[in-house]
């Protein structure tokens, strides 16, 4: 089984190297029959094609690979896209047609969180929305028709809105048979109003499961004050992005957020980290590799469940068990969640209780 590494930019080398560590450690201990294979994205590309993410890197994992593992990438500090300045996150989720950005939080009772008892898992449509660099066929969604006003155009069609929907459900079945949706229709009649008509369309394939909706603004709120009541939420592009980030935070870390990117008819899969590419402590040896680390093992589970190998599903387990054995230990932790442990350290530390383990 072949897996295509991005590094991409800022700490994303340091996480990746660390995740790459506990790959091998589950690759060993389970016979996974994994390798890895770099490729260059981000300002190591651009410096050396010209730009942040060629074509025939995405043709090469749709065609070569059985999964991606993308580092962090800093979009914000790219030059304009005629420029090469490619969003490479972007570019992996529409090139790859990677629809659902499946976000679990989860707190841990031996970690400080704010949300006790929290363990939902938001389903965040990937392909369309308010995201200006991927809702137009040709251009992008946002212009200035004057120095003095911006525009923005948001997309929301009945494909994608069904599709995330029924990815919320099939999820939800195997869960808590709960699923809330998000959005905004009192204000976003024709928009929210298509993905919440979308929503009730496919809960009627799915009579086990309990629904509801959700204005966003007031999840958001209840999200804190009620986390535990919460197990599938299923959002738009935008407002999944941003509660993705609260609930997590809310759990105890950010870097503790695991995330898959997938699409489960043609089988394609990438695992990247929640956060950013934080380059003011790049190079430093301090990031918590514990977000890339579990996005890995979502990967392992999903194709695992995709294609019937017990011990992908088996070996995805064992990453976050070997995570939440090893954060349990106050000495073991990185400084996000009250530690001095290292990046690097880190993944050892993870890599040595998978194979300790019995």
């Amino acid at each position: 089984m072949r897996i295509m590494t991005l590094p991409c930019d800022g700490i994303g080398p340091e996480i990746m190297a660390a995740t790459l560590e506990v790959m091998e450690a589950v690759n060993a201990k389970f016979d996974l029959g994994l390798t890895f294979h770099e490729e260059e994205s981000g300002f190591t590309s651009l410096k050396n094609h010209g730009i942040t993410l060629r074509e025939e890197v995405l043709d090469r994992a749709r065609t070569e690979f059985d999964g991606v593992i993308l580092g962090t990438q800093s979009h914000m500090d790219y030059p304009p896209v005629a420029q090469g300045g490619r969003n490479v996150s972007a570019g992996f989720r529409i090139g790859l047609d990677l629809y659902a950005n499946v976000r679990p939080a989860r707190s841990r009772d031996f970690l400080p969180n704010k949300a006790p008892g929290m363990d939902l898992v938001i389903m965040r449509e990937a392909t369309e929305g308010f995201y200006p660099d991927r809702n137009m066929f040709r251009g992008v969604g946002e212009m200035m028709p004057d120095p003095d006003m911006a525009l923005s155009v948001r997309k929301i069609t009945r494909h994608s809105s069904t599709r995330i929907c029924r990815e919320a459900f099939k999820l939800a079945m195997q869960r808590g048979k709960k699923v809330t949706a998000i959005h905004k229709a009192n204000s976003f009649l024709m928009t929210d109003g298509l993905f919440l008509e979308c929503f009730r369309e496919v809960a009627r394939d799915f009579p086990e499961v309990q629904i509801e909706d959700k204005i966003v603004d007031a999840f958001a709120a209840l999200l804190v004050r009620q986390p535990e009541k919460y197990d599938v939420v299923v959002a738009t592009n935008f407002y999944g992005d941003i509660l993705s980030d609260l609930a997590s935070e809310l759990s105890g870390s950010l870097g503790l957020a695991g995330s898959i990117n997938a699409n489960a008819e043609t089988g394609l899969v990438c695992a990247q980290a929640q956060h950013g590419s934080a380059p003011d402590i790049a190079g430093k040896n301090v990031a918590n590799p514990t977000s890339l680390i579990l996005s890995a093992a979502m990967m392992l589970s999903w194709l695992g469940e995709q294609r019937g190998i017990d011990k992908l599903m088996a070996a995805g387990a064992a990453i976050h068990a070997a995570v939440d054995k090893v954060i349990d230990d106050p000495a073991k932790r990185t400084r996000d969640i009250g530690g001095t442990v290292n990046t690097d350290a880190f993944g050892r530390m993870v890599a040595d209780q998978i194979a300790a383990s019995a």
